[in-house]
């Protein structure tokens, strides 16, 4: 045998797919329990694949000694509330320990109160005491921008940011952050913030679901509790989104989810109201009554 055959042979015996990396890891199962949770977000979806491949590649790459040194995986995510932010953080996290990018995979979600003090010496304990508990996870920091406040000069939020900066830098093997907001908000933040921008890799902007999206949301939302809508009762649901998007303070799921507790509110009145024996359907299915009582349409 030539030497050219013996290293094609040795480089095909040290050959790995991708394949066996997507079995060995099981972050098939995550993507896929991802587009089940998620309607929609389309976008978001084919980044986090984007990231779970670079990901992958990496995995061999380390297995034919072509070792680059652990990539950034610090993560902007931009939207209004509702868009499925912190669900998507919590599948990144299981992805990520999946692969083996962090030890435990578990996601810690906090504000600007959970980090800042309220008095000097406070901030630095209350920071780190949060680094240390998301340590082999991921650090989703809601409306991080509120960590600066500019026009506060005694404000104890940049104390913080520099110790965010310092983490992101030195504990990256072991710490993912997920900064998260709205879009506008976040990019006067990270101009005002050229180190933390720097250390962000990923930026993810989440957009707004269509009320058709939000409708079927509606109909996956009420089957986990086990409820239905009857066919008159998912057309005055359509309705009723159509309406709510056009008011103040709309946010998406979350404001879809608020409008189904209070239709099922509507539906236990309603049942109690008539009393006597009740069927399963009955106990179910929310019907357009349940929806039509709504403020939204009775403000119009």
């Amino acid at each position: 045998m030539t030497d050219d055959a013996e290293r094609n042979v040795a480089e095909q015996s040290n050959e790995a797919s991708l394949e066996e990396e997507v079995r060995a890891s099981n972050v098939q199962e995550v993507l896929d329990q991802l587009d089940r949770d998620l309607v929609g977000l389309k976008p978001v979806k084919t980044r986090i694949r984007e990231i779970a491949a670079l990901l992958l590649v990496d995995r061999l790459r380390a297995k034919h000694n072509l070792v680059t040194g652990a990539p950034t995986l610090h993560m902007s995510f931009t939207g209004n509330p509702g868009t499925g932010k912190t669900t998507v953080a919590f599948r990144m996290a299981e992805i990520l320990h999946r692969l083996g990018y962090v030890r435990k995979g578990h996601l810690v979600s906090v504000t600007r109160d959970d980090l800042v003090g309220q008095y000097i010496g406070h901030t630095a304990p209350k920071t780190k005491e949060v680094i240390k508990r998301a340590m082999g996870g991921v650090l989703f920091i809601d409306e991080a921008y509120y960590l600066y406040r500019p026009e506060n000069e005694r404000d104890y939020g940049q104390e913080t940011i520099e110790i965010l900066l310092q983490v992101m830098e030195e504990n990256r093997e072991d710490l993912v952050v997920i900064l998260a907001g709205y879009k506008e908000r976040m990019a006067t933040f990270f101009q005002s913030n050229p180190g933390i921008r720097s250390r962000i890799a990923h930026h993810i902007d989440f957009p707004d679901y269509s009320a058709q999206e939000l409708v079927a949301i509606s109909k996956l939302m009420l089957a986990e509790q086990n409820y239905r809508f009857s066919e008159a009762a998912e057309q005055a649901f359509a309705e009723y989104i159509e309406r709510r998007m056009k008011q103040e303070h709309f946010a998406n799921a979350r404001s879809v989810r608020n409008g189904l507790d209070r239709a099922r509110l509507r539906h236990a009145n309603r049942l109690f109201a008539k009393g006597g024996a009740l069927s399963s359907n009955e106990l179910m299915t929310i019907e357009a009554e349940d929806i039509l009582a709504s403020r939204v349409f009775q403000e119009d």
